[in-house]
């Protein structure tokens, strides 16, 4: 089930980024000054940040962050 909602999310992700409703539009002007597509990508851009975050926490494999012991045979390079 967390994989499906996981996967729900990207596509939901995906699927905003796709705003064909704001092409040609510049108004209204948010904060006065940003046109509406740029903020829209900004907000988008943080929506994707957010969403990485939760992907990071929740579905990065566990077994990548397990610490190795140095293999003492073999030759680093580092000789004095």
């Amino acid at each position: 089930m967390k994989k499906f909602l996981l996967f729900v999310l990207i596509a939901l992700v995906y699927v905003a980024h796709q705003d064909l409703w704001n092409w040609k539009k510049y108004e209204p002007l948010i904060f006065g000054f940003l046109p509406v597509g740029l903020a829209y990508h900004a907000a988008y851009s943080v929506l994707c940040a957010l969403m990485m975050a939760v992907l990071v926490k929740v579905a990065w494999p566990k077994h990548l962050e397990a610490e190795q012991a140095p293999d003492a045979d073999k030759d680093t390079g580092a000789h004095p």
